[in-house]
């Protein structure tokens, strides 16, 4: 699992049967600003992530990828790689918060 922020979507008219009505959102994986600990920032990495929970642009997400992608009951069937399992409220790293308000 990693935390992303959600910085697009992605529009495909054409696919397998399956993916018919799935949301598929740009992510950009974050991590723990190494220099001070007391904040997210961005890998410059992107992913296309299915949408399980109805994230929306700009929040921090809960992400999975590979077989673990698919455990849930509205993925099982799905061809896919990357879903996003949760929306982010906090996140906090050596009892510091690092994102979201206590």
């Amino acid at each position: 699992m990693f935390l992303a922020r959600v910085t697009g979507s992605v529009v495909s008219t054409q696919k397998v049967d399956s993916m018919r009505g799935q949301k598929l959102l740009i992510v950009e994986p974050l991590r723990v600003d190494e220099k001070d600990q007391s904040s997210l920032k961005g890998t410059g990495r992107t992913f296309i992530c299915v949408d399980t929970v109805g994230s929306g642009e700009g929040e921090t997400v809960l992400i999975v990828q590979g077989s673990s992608a698919r455990f849930t009951e509205e993925t099982k069937k799905l061809p896919i790689d990357a879903a996003i399992i949760g929306i982010v409220d906090t996140v906090e790293v050596q009892g510091k918060n690092v994102f979201g308000g206590k």
